[in-house]
């Protein structure tokens, strides 16, 4: 599949310069000796949730639904979405309600941040045979899911206000960077020839980093 893809086909893997069975002994030996770090150095549930995460990108995201389903990067999402809960459990060795709401902040942004990205690659995913939702529905429905998605989002965001106690700070960030965020999906579900997606896809980075940048801030003052 890599081989085939543009994006992808100059990954060392793919040219020989990694040999598969490097590649899978070196990638086994990362996930036991992270869960042994995490152990040692933070808690217990903060190594084996982000071994369940590994686990479940590596079986179920990579080796199931990418090939088989366009709803791919919305289940599969939950595997990106584990790192706040990790680090929660890192340092309390708890993760309350706050830490599966952010959970579910990353699970809800993930869709548009990535669809935005496979309407620029729909010809990649087309030639390898990978179920991308612009290469089985269409472009047009999936710029109307990423408006959907965006659309979720936003209260989402505004959960975590009482679940973590956030104040003025994130909730203003929270709706402005939600607002920008519609905006631009808006338009490339309206206007697609004057909002490029890769437009969407970079500001969906900005948007994130941002919104955790400002729960830090909120949290600090």
């Amino acid at each position: 599949m890599d081989a085939i893809m543009r994006r992808t086909r100059e990954r060392p893997t793919v040219t020989g310069a990694v040999p598969p069975g490097h590649a899978l002994a070196f990638g086994i030996a990362l996930g036991a000796g992270a869960f042994v770090f995490l152990w040692a150095t933070t808690t217990l549930a903060a190594a084996v949730l982000a071994l369940a995460a590994l686990l479940f990108y590596v079986f179920i995201y990579t080796m199931w639904l990418k090939r088989r389903t366009p709803q791919n990067i919305v289940i599969g999402g939950a595997a990106g979405a584990f790192p706040p809960v990790v680090g929660w459990a890192a340092v309390t060795g708890e993760a309350p309600l706050a830490a599966w709401v952010m959970f579910a902040i990353v699970f809800f942004w993930t869709p548009p941040h990535f669809w935005a990205l496979s309407l620029r690659l729909e010809g990649d995913y087309a030639r390898a045979g990978v179920p991308m939702l612009p290469v089985t529905d269409g472009p047009a429905y999936t710029r109307a899911q990423i408006l959907r998605y965006t659309l979720m989002l936003i209260p989402v965001t505004l959960l975590l206000g009482p679940a973590a106690d956030m104040g003025l700070v994130y909730y203003a960030a929270a709706t402005g960077l939600g607002a920008a965020f519609a905006w631009m999906a808006w338009r490339l579900w309206r206007e697609p020839g004057s909002m490029p997606p890769m437009r969407v896809y970079k500001f969906s980075l900005l948007y994130l980093g941002l919104l955790f940048v400002a729960m830090g801030v909120d949290a600090a003052l």
